[in-house]
């Protein structure tokens, strides 16, 4: 962690200073009357979005919500390695993985074949494959998520806090305004119950769940249908001598169905899925009146013959399993996408919903707002135009129909009836495991993957960096870092500010030799006037504030001299003009990972990795190829810097 950059001071460094002339932002609190972004919606993705433009003070932004407070026990709890990752760009990563349950193996269990009436383990795998991220599978309350995340926002230099007791009346959009979006909100808190607050908004984003008011003022509508299949899930103390209670378990019954069971953070907690009959046509699962007392009772007829006493209820519900997509996310038709520019977004549970069981809603929910984050603090601080808006929503609109069509092939399998040696229909308990483990790689979230576009280049190059895939998300590995030789994971240099990382894998040579390809690159983006980072930075600006590069060397930390180094791989920043020491990483030999085999990164030529702010491999490049990071960038940055 990097600080005193602008002076020393004391206290939590974490803490960033407040931007001068704040305006107020509280719950008791008038909304001003213009906002450059409006959030409506203090869900996961409402707060990924908030936590992230939070960080731009110049930026004014709000989140407004209809309850009066912060979430205190949410229905979401898994949380896919992929999101720990971006975690750790907000800075609490850490947390996470102190406070929750780490999913480490999963059982299955189906019935015996001497008594079907009875169940026997029948399959036990690592829930995660070595090497796939540096974090874990984890579950923790989404309560929590939300708690890190408003306090992400509350040491901000915005000092950002909800606006709470607020719902939405109308939204209105016109296009020949600076300020387009107009918002009319009624304030539901008893001190000011029906007062009517109006906000003109540049940009307004939905993340008001499934029922989206958001949604539906710019006609937006989910498609899809419900699969008759009704689940209930309950968190819950227990006494049980199932012996796997503690790990994360699908069990399959012979006539009584499948329950899924989930441990929960803080050893004794556990969250079961529950398997209730199947719905008939048009039918909702409200109509059935099932109290919780059916879900045990099911759980415990599925457990046979082991016991299952409840002993306190934390939280039950019942649902109908069901997959739903909006056509486009945002408020552009598809026929107009070339005249129009798209002023109301989504995100999340308001343009797509499914079931719980592969745990991506809230992850991909947030996925969502890491995309659109970065995007609109681009726009709104002049670094790229207003049409990369469009990106949004084909990215992440083809990102969750991939959801969706897992989801409801998953949901099928687990609501199937067991195949028997009697009949052949059905789905046999070791489908279940192989499609578990055929598609883990998806449900840790690092599957997803961006195709060709202005933000995604094509795989020329690819060969230079075989372990990094254009398109998908930034695999992180072991590195040293070589002002202070620490051991550290090169992908944690990303944070969540909104720049552009450029990672510069070394050709073989000695980085002080004038054969450097390394050290040429290096001298093209200080001096070149076509240099992304001099065309793209403003004048005055820190050098790495808009495009941040680091460099990793194939020798080891020890037999490189630091003083030998390219000046734009020391640079001074800051109002003192400071060196930064933290731009240079060797392989880490102790660990036995070099990271130049683990990415199959070419050792000969080295390559140039350009990662997008959401920690998405936008481009492999040689690193002598100056020409293409120059037009690869212009293609969606204006310039800031006279030519």
């Amino acid at each position: 962690m990097q600080f005193h950059l602008n002076g020393f001071r004391t206290g939590d460094p974490s803490v960033s200073e407040p931007a001068t002339g704040l305006a107020e932002s509280s719950s008791g609190a008038s909304l001003p009357q213009e906002v450059d972004v409006l959030i409506v919606g203090c869900g996961p993705a409402g707060l990924t979005l908030a936590a992230q433009l939070s960080a731009f003070p110049e930026i004014t932004t709000r989140i407004v919500e209809q309850k009066p407070g912060p979430l205190e026990l949410g229905q979401a709890d898994g949380i896919a390695c992929r999101t720990i990752e971006m975690f750790d760009a907000f800075g609490f990563s850490e947390r996470v993985l102190k406070e929750s349950y780490w999913v480490n193996e999963t059982v299955f269990w189906k019935p015996g074949a001497s008594q079907p009436d009875s169940i026997i383990r029948s399959g036990r795998i690592q829930d995660v494959e070595d090497g796939l991220s540096e974090f874990p599978h984890v579950i923790l309350n989404q309560a929590r998520i939300h708690d890190f995340f408003l306090d992400v926002m509350r040491r901000s230099p915005s000092r950002l806090e909800p606006d709470y007791s607020r719902r939405l009346l109308d939204l209105q959009v016109d296009n020949t305004s600076s300020h387009p979006v107009t918002v009319k909100l009624e304030r539901v808190d008893p001190a000011h119950e029906g007062e009517i607050e109006t906000v003109r908004a540049r940009y307004v984003v939905g993340c008001d769940g499934a029922r989206s008011a958001v949604r539906k003022s710019i006609g937006r509508t989910l498609h899809g249908d419900s699969a008759q299949q009704a689940w209930g899930v309950m968190d819950v103390l227990a006494v049980t001598d199932f012996p796997d209670v503690r790990l994360k378990a699908l069990i399959q019954s012979a006539g009584e169905g499948t329950i899924i069971i989930i441990p929960r953070e803080g050893g004794y907690l556990i969250r079961i899925y529950v398997e209730l009959d199947k719905l008939s046509e048009n039918e909702r699962v409200a109509s059935r009146n099932i109290g919780v007392e059916h879900l045990i009772a099911a759980a415990q007829r599925i457990l046979r013959p082991y016991t299952f006493e409840v002993k306190e209820v934390a939280w039950w519900s019942v649902y109908e399993i069901g997959q739903r997509l909006c056509d486009k996310f945002d408020d552009v038709p598809a026929d107009e996408v070339e005249r129009r520019l798209p002023a109301v977004f989504i995100a999340g549970d308001a343009c797509h919903t499914h079931s719980p069981k592969a745990g991506q809603g809230m992850n991909v929910s947030m996925q969502d707002a890491f995309n659109l984050g970065w995007k609109l603090a681009a726009v709104l601080r002049g670094q790229s135009p207003p049409e990369l808006l469009h990106s949004y929503s084909a990215e992440r609109q083809a990102i969750a129909k991939e959801l969706i069509d897992f989801d409801r092939e998953w949901a099928k399998m687990l609501s199937a009836p067991l195949k028997t040696s009697e009949s052949g229909d059905g789905v046999d308990p070791k489908e279940v495991e192989a499609y578990f483990v055929r598609h883990g790689r998806y449900t840790a979230g690092t599957e997803t993957r961006y195709t060709s576009s202005i933000l995604t280049g094509e795989p020329t190059h690819a060969g230079l960096a075989t372990g990094l895939p254009i398109g998908a998300r930034f695999h992180s590995a072991p590195v040293v870092r070589l002002g202070d030789a620490k051991p550290v994971e090169l992908g944690h240099v990303a944070q969540a500010d909104g720049r552009w990382r450029l990672f510069a894998f070394a050709d073989r040579a000695d980085p002080s030799s004038a054969t450097s390809r390394l050290r040429a690159l290096c001298d093209f983006l200080a001096d070149a006037p076509s240099s992304p980072i001099r065309r793209h930075t403003r004048p005055g600006d820190d050098i790495d504030s808009v495009i941040d590069l680091r460099a990793i060397l194939q020798q080891a930390h020890r037999d490189v001299a630091v003083e030998t180094l390219p000046s734009l791989l020391l640079p001074r920043k800051g109002r003192l003009g400071l060196i930064d020491y933290e731009k240079v990483f060797c392989p880490d030999l102790r660990s036995g990972q070099d990271i130049f085999d683990a990415r199959g990164i070419d050792r000969e030529r080295g390559c140039l990795v350009v990662v997008r702010p959401d920690q998405y491999v936008a481009n492999v490049l040689p690193l002598v190829d100056h020409a293409a990071l120059a037009t690869f960038f212009a293609a969606f940055m204006m310039p800031q810097a006279p030519q």
